[in-house]
């Protein structure tokens, strides 16, 4: 219990002093996670709009593989990632490979669909709801989906932050594709993995606090725009 305390109490002063390796390892994290979820928003949101809104041959089974991709299992995503960016695959020219792109890539093929599918249902319970509006007024398609998009962008944020706390989560898609190489692909993921294999608890806590803290502050930012979602609704 010594170790532990002492531990903890080394962990707190790392982050207390803005230790070099620590902010390291955070910015890097925060640098490939938000640039994957605005990779992944850019893709998920208009093709989740479009599911919502469109008519067309193949849409109820897009619907379904995207519902299904949600749960892609990570460590399938980094496989498929690592064999197109490999020597032999088909991008190993682009050199790719364990660097923080193919994190980004891996982390952005496994948030799209979370947020893909999420908007879909936000946007076609809206579209349910001013579908004949939006004909009276002569809108069209595309139109409609900008339209719905704009309206529903307090609820479209919360599915931009669950995607967030998805790839915040994430090791071993990002363990595969970046070899969590020191000063280059090491993230808080898969360095707190690394360090706790190693017995260097108090690194490792470090960044689990950390990482434990944007958790809830995605959740607190979660609640927040519910609330002021239902305050809109009901203004």
């Amino acid at each position: 219990m010594q170790d532990f305390g002492a531990a903890f109490g080394q962990a707190f002063a790392l982050i207390a002093g803005f230790d070099p390796a620590l902010m390291e390892i955070i910015g890097l994290s925060m640098r490939v996670t938000f640039t994957a979820v605005v990779i992944a928003c850019i893709i998920g949101l208009p093709l989740g709009a479009v599911l919502a809104v469109g008519k067309f041959p193949g849409r109820a089974t897009l619907v379904v593989l995207i519902s299904a991709l949600m749960g892609l299992p990570p460590v399938v995503v980094g496989l498929a990632v690592y064999m197109m960016l490999s020597a032999a695959g088909p991008l190993g020219v682009l050199q790719l490979l364990y660097t923080p792109t193919a994190m980004i890539i891996a982390q952005s093929i496994l948030v799209t669909p979370i947020i893909a599918a999420l908007t879909r249902q936000v946007i076609e319970d809206m579209h349910s709801e001013y579908d004949e509006l939006l004909r009276s007024m002569g809108s069209r398609r595309l139109s409609t989906v900008a339209t719905l998009l704009w309206d529903a962008r307090y609820s479209l944020l919360t599915a931009a932050l669950a995607g967030l706390g998805r790839a915040l989560a994430e090791v071993g898609a990002v363990m595969i594709v970046g070899g969590n190489i020191n000063h280059v692909t090491r993230v808080m993921t898969t360095a707190i993995a690394l360090e706790t294999s190693k017995g260097a608890l108090a690194l490792a806590l470090g960044l689990g606090i950390i990482l434990v803290g944007l958790s809830i502050l995605v959740n607190a930012g979660l609640m927040g725009l519910r609330k002021s979602a239902e305050r809109l609704a009901y203004a």
